[in-house]
């Protein structure tokens, strides 16, 4: 079974308030180009993450607008600014540490929402089914460049209608692998 591996790179998720304190109270998001997940977009506006420990300027802005605010870092990333952001999925915020947000307009300060994207399979229930895999399930996925395959563990099936199938991995996860870019992957049940 094989399955587009793509590398999700720092961004953060706004809700509706903070982009508008961000931005500006009549804000909206400027698309720049359209992400492999059906809606999803990269955005022309950025920000800045700041952490205890330093600031990383000019980090992308994923679309549409989302309930609440999400900083996706890689581990490396976490460190460099002094967060110690935990493994979860998107969405699952509740408990993680927060961070300060800098926009052109204003700043923000969340009280949660820093993690470190677990690493995942987006599929259709079709493509879900076709796999003969479950939302939810834990597989493995081989990938692997010149003298660099890797065989990632633990990384959970997410089955929704609105999605394309892909898998998704954080930048640390990439450049473990050396991995050239856009890649299949061998999904290893059991």
């Amino acid at each position: 079974m094989k399955i587009m591996v793509e590398t999700s790179a720092r961004h953060v998720h706004l809700s509706k308030e903070d982009l508008a304190t961000l931005f500006g109270p009549d804000a909206q998001l400027t698309k720049k180009k359209d992400l492999s997940q059906p809606g999803q977009f990269a955005c022309m506006e950025r920000v800045t993450v700041v952490g205890p420990k330093g600031e990383m300027p000019g980090v992308s802005i994923l679309g549409p607008v989302r309930k609440a605010t999400q900083v996706e870092l890689s581990m490396t990333d976490a460190r460099k600014v002094g967060i110690a952001a935990p493994v979860r999925e998107s969405g699952d915020i509740e408990g993680t540490p927060g961070c300060k947000l800098i926009g052109p307009a204003g700043e923000v300060e969340i009280p949660c929402g820093v993690i470190v994207a677990k690493r995942h399979i987006h599929l259709t229930p079709a493509a879900a089914e076709e796999f003969g895999l479950q939302d939810k399930q834990i597989v493995s996925v081989k990938v692997g460049g010149e003298g660099r395959m890797l065989t990632f563990g633990d990384v959970v099936v997410r089955v929704r209608e609105d999605f394309a199938p892909a898998m998704h991995i954080d930048t640390d996860e990439s450049n473990a692998a050396g991995l050239p870019g856009t890649v299949d992957g061998e999904i290893i049940v059991g």
